[in-house]
């Protein structure tokens, strides 16, 4: 089986071991994890538990000073 992940669109492969599964899958691409439920190996209901992480802040490239940079 295959599913969509909401947060970032990538196409998870379940495989048949998820034909009667209801819980967590988290997508290997973007980190967002999914709360789905299967049954007789169809889609029943999926939805995000957690968007994915937000990315972490740049840091300053060196010798910028970030308050010259508003200016």
């Amino acid at each position: 089986m295959k599913i969509i992940c909401l947060s970032c669109g990538h196409k998870i492969d379940l495989g048949d071991a998820y034909d009667d599964y209801a819980g967590h899958v988290k997508c290997v691409t973007c980190g967002g994890m999914l709360d789905i439920k299967t049954e007789a190996g169809g889609l029943k209901a999926v939805t995000v538990t957690r968007e994915r992480p937000a990315e972490p802040p740049m840091a300053p490239a060196a010798g910028l000073d970030p308050a010259a940079a508003e200016k």
